[in-house]
């Protein structure tokens, strides 16, 4: 049995939770539980709210995910900076 592919979204990080746990709004208005990956949690790559990240959802279940990737502030349509 082949392993499924996650599915890759952006989001917005709502509200930080304990252990390293986040609450991400994704782009079709849902909320979700996201963790930190772990070369982001080996590399202390600091995730705050109001971050735009990309979050790795496993198709078996959409309410949970993995942040894999911090977009850089002020980038147009990466970040959260003021042309985005």
């Amino acid at each position: 049995m082949a392993k499924e592919e996650a599915v890759e979204v952006q989001g917005i990080v709502q509200k930080a939770l304990s252990n390293a746990q986040f609450t991400v709004a994704i782009q079709d208005g849902h909320m979700v539980t996201a963790y930190i990956g772990g070369k982001m949690k080996k590399f202390f790559i600091k995730i705050t709210p109001g971050d735009a990240v990309t979050v790795a959802l496993s198709p078996y279940d959409l309410s949970r995910g993995r942040i894999t990737f911090r977009h850089k502030a002020g980038h147009p349509g990466q970040g959260n900076g003021p042309n985005a």
